[in-house]
């Protein structure tokens, strides 16, 4: 309770970021990093709201669910800088968002849960259904990157496009059908095999009703200060002599998957490890299969070109590395606070270098 509150704080944040964006324009650094933190309490409030909503739904639905509304903040924030025409701040958003949670929530959730419990054991037939997808999603992207590398400097741009295209509505396809899959056909892939704690107690649910208004109270605040993060996102950069990707793929990843990265870890702290899996790991598969191809298809409606999956080469390697790295901790059905260690060591080097890597690499 006390950690929640002090969570509540940083709603401050909310009005001093649009107090500094009208008063003082200048100070983008403070207003972007202003932003940010009202951003947290917002994606912890989408967060507590799913998760009383898990309590009507079930925990297939309800990490759905909450992978679903926890990936929010970041949509909005891939539409913003869409619409700014920031590209290269969208394609490293994806990719970040990914690496945070594969990497960095869930090495967090195994440090916590581990520190806690000792060993945590969880679906190991889930973890190799989440690994394959994962799979298909660096495929999905390195594919489109190989193909604007070796033709698109050639002038044919529309086939760029059109592959672009096609690609995209495969994957809404392809993750459609995973839907149906894990919630239809074949829910015994993903049976919780998880416990309780010994004493642990269980906080009444909200009504439907009142999660249904905190949830579309906070996407509203979100919308509203994913605009006013976008907006001085790169003048920040620049300030602060950092590149585009490393804004979007650190920042903004981290920010805007603030939401789904408190839950999993919650609920490793709680001895909920299929559930810290299906939320991180979901959370993974939903940005790869689902944002990042809505974004492609939405940026035919906004922004000033259509967006290409076009990834620079440093940032799908740190993809694959990331994703073997994962597979490897987690198939075996257990976790440890070292193998959360380990996560965490992965993404901290991914996040230096992207630091001193320039730009179109």
């Amino acid at each position: 309770m006390k950690k929640f509150l002090s969570i509540q704080l940083l709603f401050i944040f909310i009005p001093i970021s649009f107090a500094l964006k009208y008063l003082v324009p200048e100070a983008n650094a403070l207003i972007f990093f202003t932003a940010a933190l009202s951003i947290i309490p917002i994606a912890r409030l989408i967060s507590q709201a799913t998760e009383h909503l898990a309590h009507y739904t079930g925990e297939a639905i309800g990490g759905l669910l909450n992978a679903t509304f926890g990936n929010f903040p970041e949509f909005i924030i891939i539409l913003m800088a869409l619409r700014a025409g920031l590209h290269e701040m969208v394609l490293a958003a994806l990719i970040g968002g990914i690496l945070a949670n594969l990497l960095l929530a869930l090495g967090v959730s195994f440090l916590v849960g581990g520190l806690k419990h000792h060993t945590q054991d969880f679906n190991p037939v889930t973890s190799r259904v989440y690994a394959t997808m994962m799979f298909i999603a660096v495929i999905s992207m390195m594919v489109p990157s190989s193909f604007d590398r070796m033709i698109g400097e050639k002038g044919a741009v529309t086939d760029v496009y059109l592959l672009n295209i096609g690609i995209s509505i495969v994957l809404l396809v392809t993750y459609f059908l995973y839907l149906f899959f894990m919630i239809k056909t074949h829910p015994e892939f993903f049976k919780s095999s998880e416990t309780n704690s010994p004493g642990e107690k269980h906080e009444k649910p909200w009504s439907i009703k009142k999660a249904v208004i905190a949830l579309i109270g906070a996407s509203v605040f979100a919308a509203f200060m994913s605009e006013v993060l976008v907006g001085s996102a790169e003048a920040t950069g620049e300030a602060l002599g950092m590149t585009t990707t490393f804004i979007g793929l650190i920042i903004l990843a981290i920010v805007g998957g603030a939401a789904e990265s408190l839950s999993a870890i919650s609920m490793a702290a709680k001895n909920k490890m299929d559930l810290t899996l299906s939320i991180a790991l979901g959370s993974c598969i939903q940005i790869a299969l689902l944002l990042a191809p809505l974004a492609v298809l939405m940026s035919y409606f906004m922004g000033p070109t259509p967006l290409n999956l076009s990834f620079g080469r440093v940032e799908l390697g740190a993809l694959f590395l990331a994703v073997i790295m994962g597979m490897m901790v987690s198939t075996d059905g257990k976790s440890n606070w070292y193998k959360g260690v380990q996560l965490i060591v992965i993404y901290l080097i991914i996040g230096i270098l992207f630091f001193f890597v320039p730009e179109n690499l």
